[in-house]
């Protein structure tokens, strides 16, 4: 029993003095729901950065991607993030003017994104065209405009989600306010009464409408692509407006706090590879920001024609926000 003791105690000691295994750096993503869901982009990622990084990737959600700005700034510098995903140019100018945000240092090549890019703070991952969504089976009398939808029977329903904590909800209201400026209020007016309900993101809005709660639901032009390609399932149309419809760019940047720079650095140029581009367009649903060599899927959406795509700049969807968000509470209120 001594001797065993003994044998213990050394071994005790022997542990004690031997060096501890490093711990792989945690690399903190905030990125929307939708995104790190089982269905999205998320794991993939996952799994092929960690592959070359040395690390663990984590992704944090919070909700879509204006709810990833209030919280990043609520946070501060107190902030644990390194890079935020899932922004878009709707917001990227309130973003900058935040000063959370460090310059990538990035020259991006290859770049598939209407209009190119040039922006010091932000890169793109992937852009497409909000529109909305019905089935085929169900919805006979297609809306081809704001002014036929507003014109549609009370009894035809939408759901849209809230613009100040969604992106796609925001985009909409940029989008009435491209196609109709001055009008915009009268638009709202005429939409009101077929809004079933304003969710706070993309992800509820979308089920309910797979739940055959609504007629249509505020989405993107490729999000039929979804149903055909992995469900093979052509009843999801997109219906295309005669205004023509409002480009979202979405983007990543790094944090001025991150507790990882390096490794953000390393993220933000993985993400602008192939590696990484190649699963949006089944995963996202979206298009990718690069050229892919192999191109599209076979039965992916075909883009908007360019005269009929509609997109205002950072700084002027930054100006006209508020005033788009007040003719837009105004006009539900009633």
């Amino acid at each position: 029993m001594i001797r065993i003791s003994l044998m213990a105690a050394g071994l005790a000691l022997a542990l004690a003095g031997a060096p501890m295994a490093a711990e792989k750096p945690v690399l903190n993503v905030y990125t929307y729901d939708s995104f790190a869901s089982d269905w999205g982009p998320g794991p993939k990622v996952e799994k092929a950065f960690e592959a070359i990084c040395d690390c663990d990737l984590k992704f944090t959600t919070a909700g879509d991607g204006a709810a990833l700005l209030a919280r990043v700034q609520l946070e501060g510098k107190r902030s644990r993030a390194d890079v935020v995903l899932g922004l878009d140019t709707s917001l990227t100018a309130r973003a900058a003017e935040s000063g959370l945000f460090a310059p990538h240092g990035i020259t991006p090549e290859n770049l598939a994104v209407p209009g190119g890019w040039n922006d010091p703070l932000f890169l793109p991952f992937d852009w497409g065209y909000f529109a909305f969504v019905y089935d085929k089976n169900k919805l006979k009398t297609v809306p081809r405009s704001f002014k036929e939808l507003a014109a549609a029977p009370d009894s035809l329903k939408i759901v849209i989600e809230d613009p100040r904590s969604s992106t796609p909800g925001l985009g909409l209201l940029l989008w009435v306010k491209a196609a109709y400026g001055d009008k915009a209020p009268e638009i709202w007016k005429g939409l009101a009464p077929h809004i079933l309900t304003v969710t706070k993101g993309w992800s509820e809005a979308y089920g309910m409408f797979l739940k055959g709660e609504a007629d249509m639901v505020l989405s993107y032009t490729t999000s039929p692509a979804y149903h055909l390609i992995a469900e093979n399932d052509d009843s999801k149309a997109a219906a295309i407006f005669d205004e023509g419809h409002y480009m979202q760019i979405e983007v990543a940047g790094k944090m001025a706090t991150a507790p990882h720079p390096d490794l953000a650095d390393k993220f933000l140029k993985f993400m602008m590879s192939e590696k990484f581009q190649s699963l949006i367009p089944t995963t996202n649903w979206m298009y990718p920001a690069v050229q892919l060599k192999d191109g599209l899927p076979r039965r992916f959406a075909a883009p908007i024609p360019a005269d009929k795509a509609l997109i205002l700049s950072p700084e002027r969807a930054q100006a006209v926000r508020d005033a788009a968000l007040a003719e837009w509470q105004s006009a539900l209120s009633q």
